[in-house]
């Protein structure tokens, strides 16, 4: 089965109502759509802009986590319609989410059946866990679609192996990796995390990140990167492993086609077999459990 992938540069913008931003994210979608993506990948805590809405709380770390937080029904029940009315599935761009009185960075995957799963993210970065107050989530995910089986892993969750093999070894085909950097050495770091995600599990990897300048934002002041779309570099893929990347820094879809019968082919007769032969290194370790949702 093969299909079209739309992964975003996303502009994070200063807004000046919430029609804008309706505005934005349906003309996003509906670019997406219009080149036959049957999955959108919106970037990690692409929804701050929402903070833009606040003048009250934009320019403090502390409000603009309350105050976009806040808005997380509206943006999901936007998200939701945008997936029914354009008959793709969205990952929409991360956004805190208070669960048990502790926010959680969230990423949901809409189906246009109506469904929706969530995945939090697991390991916090500094920034996160030392001056926002954004504690981790979890569990681990893997989302049974009509398009394949599909895991997320948010931003610096794809530099740990643990994870993206727990996913791989539940059936997982194809990981999304939203992210969300302000330096060329933190996409990077991303990106060679996703890469390589791409070559043990030999499967697809999806970054899409965020771009631009936003100086009014204490959280996402400074993004940089490019989307990518990734895959083991072995029979039927890129021998870079890169089947797409975008410009640096612009504000753009990056497009490419998934066969998720070239990730079987690829396990069964690659020239390596590193998804089989994990279990041979020396202390391979114990993986986390994944909860299997149906989309």
């Amino acid at each position: 089965m093969s299909f079209t992938v739309a992964a975003a540069q996303y502009p994070i913008d200063r807004l000046d109502s919430w029609d804008a931003y309706i505005a934005k994210v349906t003309g996003w979608v509906r670019e997406a759509a219009g080149t036959g993506a049957s999955l959108a990948v919106f970037p990690e805590y692409g929804a701050m802009e929402l903070a833009s809405l606040d003048e009250g709380t934009m320019g403090d770390l502390d409000g603009s986590l309350r105050f976009v937080a806040s808005l997380a029904p509206q943006v999901d029940a936007l998200h939701a319609g945008l997936a029914r009315e354009f008959g793709l599935y969205i990952l929409a761009a991360s956004i805190p989410v208070l669960r048990d009185g502790q926010y959680r960075n969230t990423a949901r995957l809409f189906a246009p059946s109506g469904g929706v799963g969530v995945q939090e993210k697991l390991v916090m970065t500094r920034f996160e866990r030392e001056h926002w107050g954004v504690y981790s989530g979890g569990p681990l995910r893997l989302f049974e679609t009509e398009l394949g089986r599909i895991g997320v892993l948010i931003c610096y969750d794809s530099e740990f192996p643990l994870l993206g093999r727990a996913l791989v070894e539940a059936g997982a085909d194809m990981i999304l990796v939203p992210s969300c950097t302000d330096t060329l050495a933190g996409y990077h770091r991303v990106r060679i995390g996703a890469l390589a995600r791409a070559l043990e599990g030999q499967c697809y990897t999806v970054q899409a990140p965020t771009v631009g300048m936003a100086q009014w934002s204490p959280a996402v002041d400074e993004n940089r990167g490019a989307a990518g779309i990734y895959g083991p570099p072995d029979l039927g893929f890129p021998e870079d492993g890169v089947v797409a990347s975008g410009t640096l820094d612009a504000a753009q879809w990056v497009f490419a086609e998934i066969d998720v019968e070239r990730v079987a082919r690829v396990r069964q007769s690659g020239a390596v077999f590193n998804m089989a032969h994990w279990t041979e290194q020396p202390g391979a370790a114990e993986l986390p459990p994944v909860e299997r949702v149906f989309l």
